[in-house]
């Protein structure tokens, strides 16, 4: 006789207490193997694809896509047993079906940390695949109201009622239903937009914008316009990480910005001569932003005040001995701030070529939670959006950030006469309390000064 297991959404690591489901990659009635994967969720660091410890046949899903679950949270439940589909036969040599034995669970919930059991492709379990238990199974699953529906034959053959797993309305999610409530709408006189009538988030938030302009509509025609109800973005994921880190930045960190600008006439055309001199089919390219990299490193080299980070319990300044390089990349789920790691070993190739790997995985969205965190000191390029300057916000508990603006042809006197050179505008936010402007300075002169003056860069290739 089967046994029903809930798999909860597990603690994915680096705090994170909640998880937004992105793709389910199994549907009821689909076989798993132990440790394949079932759900793709968003974090607020990274997506992960979430595997299930247990081996079966899956009775119910949890949560809708786009819906927001905490840590701890059902995320699905598998029937697990001697379970083999209708018409197939046991794998040979294994003497149980896809499901069978399986039942321990291999208590591993990451990517890249399973058990090694061979991957068995997804299949459709026919009705009379499972038998109905004779007594409520022995675990802490209870079908409730807002599970995912599941068709009477799905359900007959799970030993799960109809009624008891659909509940009186089409809904999946429990924030939906929280909702509802929260503003007393009936969701039995909503019509669902998703499939087979399931109500979805955007239904009730529709409903909620119709109550909210009835009155509007009914009122006297001569009192002034009512603006309109304006939509309402979750901070959630990273947009609602970003936020969270920027506020509290804002909040503890007591931050000053010096700039200058700088001629980067003579850097570009090193660059553009190094990139020539090894000819077609030489390597990857040096970009700008690995220059101007190893230039921060070497600055950090000289004033490691501004690689610190601030204790503030212990009432202490903490200089970190090496340099975790953050740069800010910009992606269709926002803003995001990958690490190289110990970027003061690095060559201007090794940082270029780490920074490509690392620009590819943020724009695909496969960034580890690891290469997301423990930065010391980062470098944002916002000259990419065509502006000059800008006023970094520190990315806490860094202690300082250099903002590099758009490289463009301008006014410049060059050797005691007027002349067109390509300048750049540097700008550096820092942490007062690690160090006074007379070292901010010093650091934002000495990168300046290798930015004009490249032979100072090249004694540091």
């Amino acid at each position: 006789m089967p046994q029903v297991l809930e798999f909860k959404l597990p603690d994915l690591g680096e705090g994170l207490t909640e998880a937004e489901i992105v793709r389910w990659l199994v549907e009821v009635g689909d076989v798993v193997a132990i440790d394949q994967p079932v759900v793709e969720v968003e974090t607020a660091k990274a997506m992960v694809e979430v595997p299930c410890p247990y081996g079966g046949v899956v009775t119910a899903r949890f949560g809708e896509e786009g819906a927001e679950l905490p840590v701890g949270a059902p995320l699905l439940t598998v029937a697990v047993g001697s379970v083999e589909p209708s018409g197939s036969t046991a794998e040979s040599g294994s003497g149980t079906g896809a499901a069978g034995a399986e039942s321990s669970g291999s208590g591993n919930v990451l990517v890249g940390y399973g058990t090694g059991a061979p991957a068995v492709r997804r299949r459709r379990v026919r009705p009379e695949g499972l038998s109905a238990p004779a007594a409520a199974p022995a675990t802490s699953f209870t079908p409730v109201p807002s599970v995912a529906p599941v068709s009477a034959e799905a359900a007959a053959g799970s030993g799960v009622v109809p009624g008891g797993v659909r509940g009186p309305v089409a809904v999946v999610s429990p924030l939906v239903r929280k909702l509802a409530r929260q503003h007393d709408l009936d969701l039995r006189q909503l019509s669902g937009s998703g499939p087979d009538g399931l109500i979805l988030r955007a239904d009730v938030e529709s409903a909620i914008r119709s109550v909210a302009e009835a009155p509007q509509q009914a009122a006297v025609t001569d009192r002034a316009p009512v603006r309109p109800a304006g939509e309402r973005v979750p901070l959630r994921g990273v947009r609602g990480a970003v936020a969270d880190k920027l506020a509290r930045s804002r909040r503890e960190i007591p931050d000053a910005t010096c700039w200058v600008d700088a001629d980067a006439t003579e850097l570009m055309a090193a660059r553009a001569a190094m990139n020539g001199a090894g000819g077609p089919g030489a390597g990857p390219k040096v970009s700008v932003l690995a220059l101007l990299a190893r230039i921060c490193t070497a600055a950090l080299a000289r004033y490691p005040e501004l690689n610190s980070t601030v204790d503030q319990e212990a009432r202490e300044i903490v200089r970190l001995s090496g340099v975790h390089l953050g740069f800010a990349a910009q992606t269709e789920r926002g803003l995001v701030v990958p690490v190289v790691r110990d970027a003061q070993a690095r060559d201007t190739e090794s940082i270029g070529a780490e920074i490509t790997r690392l620009t590819e995985a943020a724009r695909t969205g496969t960034l580890k939670p690891a290469e997301l965190t423990g930065g010391t000191f980062t470098l944002n390029n916002y000259g990419v959006f065509g502006v000059d300057g800008s006023t970094p916000i520190i990315n806490h508990p860094e202690a300082a950030m250099l903002g590099v603006g758009r490289i463009v042809p301008k006014p410049w006197v060059h050797e005691g006469e007027l002349a067109v050179r390509r300048v750049v505008q540097l700008s550096l936010t820092f942490d007062h309390r690690v160090c006074d402007g007379g070292t901010a300075g010093g650091f934002l002169r000495y990168v300046a000064d290798c930015v004009e003056q490249p032979t100072l860069l090249l004694r540091m290739l």
